[in-house]
């Protein structure tokens, strides 16, 4: 079976923990989706001044606005085919914050050229990063970000580096508890750390065939630009 991610890896896909690879094949080919379900022990924030821009993505289900800590936490990770044709992965992250629910929305496809992960951002797909992916010598994954870019209408910039976020994902498997844990940090180059949040969490699989993709899961609006 292929994925985009395995696609992406290439042979590195092999080097992961079996139970990451598993999670990392979901796709249109497997005929799965993943649904994983913790808690976070701690959502943090960085200096006071990213308070408002946390705010501001929020409105449109990108990052999130409020701090905590053992906040519970569900993502989702279903593939469809856009309207594009292009098979997608959802990454819909919702943190159950006290009084109201948050959530932190991103669909995954593969790039044209095949060589990366093309993430986009938010209920209406206005920012798109590049991710790269690589196996740790450990099992675990190892995301980073690359080239930040804003998308409506005719306009199309690159996010310059004095207001944009570098953001690393590690996630592993803990094999003593069967949970995957995970950490992920968004840094602004000259401002430090912005946002990002830890804890763990269990999976569960299902076929996408029985239960499709739920309403409210697919973004408000697609991009196709890449």
């Amino acid at each position: 079976m292929t994925s985009i991610f395995r696609t992406v890896m290439g042979p590195d896909f092999e080097r992961l923990h079996p139970q990451l690879q598993r999670r990392f094949s979901v796709g249109l080919d497997s005929g799965e989706a993943c649904v994983g379900r913790g808690v976070m022990r701690r959502v943090w924030h960085g200096r006071g001044f990213v308070k408002p821009f946390l705010a501001l993505g929020g409105t449109r289900n990108i990052l999130v606005p409020r701090a905590g800590r053992d906040i519970p936490f569900t993502i989702e990770n279903v593939p469809y085919a856009d309207t594009y044709g292009r098979e997608t992965v959802t990454f819909v992250r919702t943190f159950d914050l006290p009084g109201r629910a948050r959530r932190f929305d991103a669909q995954m496809v593969l790039s044209p050229k095949g060589d990366r992960i093309l993430d986009y951002l938010g209920t209406h797909q206005h920012l798109a990063s590049d991710l790269h992916l690589r196996a740790e010598p450990d099992g675990s994954l190892l995301i980073r970000s690359g080239e930040h870019r804003f998308r409506e209408g005719p306009v199309d910039v690159r996010v310059p580096g004095l207001i944009g976020g570098d953001a690393e994902v590690r996630e592993s498997y803990d094999d003593a508890s069967g949970r995957f844990r995970i950490q992920v940090r968004v840094v602004n180059r000259y401002f430090g750390p912005l946002f990002g949040y830890e804890g763990s969490f269990a999976a569960t699989y299902h076929p996408v065939h029985a239960r499709g993709i739920r309403p409210g899961l697919r973004p408000v609006r697609e991009e196709s630009r890449a």
